[in-house]
């Protein structure tokens, strides 16, 4: 397997997961039984699937390791003065934590990261763990340097680093549940590490979701996000829908978490593992599976040298934004519809 395929299949099975979960996202595991039976197939409009902040994110990220190689600083420049272009763009689903940081990129201000445990820095991990696989000093400092230009928790940073553990891992070993294994030695913290513990230990048993999610939570905090989709990682990375499908069902932020079991299995079997009719039925336009592809060409590229970088359409990405808000808020609606 090439590493243009790993990436792309990172990249990819970001949009994967976090297209399937986007309309779900803060619904009830009861709610979303009942209103999306079938999990195998996009629900936001029509058969078309249309990623969201997560993919978003994971793209700028991959853009600025593949404008700066090398060079941490201006990999960390690179994302911060993209994330600001991104966020003018009018993004739906956005978090409150990035959202901020945004803001304070906005005004200037050197240290724009703020002190929340949300996801937003562990959703877009990934793909810096499949890039510098081979360079586990690389891949600490670029996964904790690119998690603080907007969220500064320990929780936060921590829990990046994990997600891009676990990428890096995906590369070199082929068990699932060894690779959480392994990855936990990268996390400190005591709150995230004890959830991690008992992800590893649900995994072992062989538990079902529905106690998954009770045990480990199921909202946008970190110390819920990542466990969970440790604990699905491990119990079905070899099967990418059934992985995605099982942290969906759960309910909660069922993007962010989709969006990092995705990753994970892209990088572990690569584009192949990925259900090519459904990759094929997201949007392609900005961050659509051309995009992510070119991106993932351009950092397979920078092992000979600094490589091409794709871009998007700023104009394009801000009309597409714009003409779905009306259908993102018809969905948010709906979420507190009793039926």
């Amino acid at each position: 397997m090439t590493p243009a395929d790993r990436l792309a299949g990172a990249l990819l099975g970001t949009a994967l997961g976090d297209a399937l979960g986007l309309p779900m996202e803060m619904m009830s595991a009861r709610a979303i039984a009942r209103r999306f039976p079938r999990l195998d197939r996009f629900h936001l409009l029509g058969r078309t699937g249309f990623v969201s902040d997560d993919t978003e994110q994971s793209a700028l990220v991959a853009q600025s390791l593949a404008r700066a190689p090398g060079d941490l600083a201006g990999v960390v420049r690179a994302f911060r003065w993209s994330l600001l272009g991104w966020f003018a763009r009018l993004p739906w689903g956005i978090g409150f934590g990035t959202l901020r940081a945004c803001l304070r990129i906005a005004l200037g201000l050197r240290r724009s990261g703020v002190a929340t445990a949300g996801n937003g820095a562990a959703m877009r991990a990934a793909i810096v763990g499949v890039h510098l696989h081979d360079d586990e000093a690389a891949r600490r400092a670029t996964s904790d340097a690119l998690a603080v230009v907007t969220h500064t928790d320990p929780r936060a940073v921590e829990g990046a680093r994990f997600v891009a553990e676990v990428a890096a891992l995906a590369v070199t070993l082929a068990d699932p549940l060894a690779i959480v294994e392994a990855a936990r030695r990268v996390v400190a913290e005591p709150a995230l590490g004890a959830a991690l513990d008992r992800a590893v230990a649900l995994a072992h048993s062989g538990a079902a979701v529905e106690v998954a999610a009770k045990d480990l939570g199921t909202t946008g905090f970190v110390v819920h996000t990542v466990p969970l989709a440790a604990w699905a990682f491990a119990r079905h990375g070899r099967k990418p829908m059934a992985a995605i499908a099982a942290v969906i069902g759960a309910g909660g932020d069922t993007d962010s978490t989709a969006a990092i079991v995705g990753a994970w299995c892209g990088a572990l079997g690569g584009e192949a593992a990925l259900p090519a009719e459904l990759v094929a039925r997201i949007h392609d336009g900005p961050f659509g599976p051309t995009h992510l592809r070119a991106l993932a060409a351009d950092l397979a590229g920078l092992r000979g040298g600094r490589a091409p970088t794709a871009s998007y359409s700023a104009v394009y990405a801000l009309a597409r934004n714009l003409a779905l808000y009306p259908v993102v808020i018809a969905h948010a609606l709906r979420r507190i519809v009793p039926y």
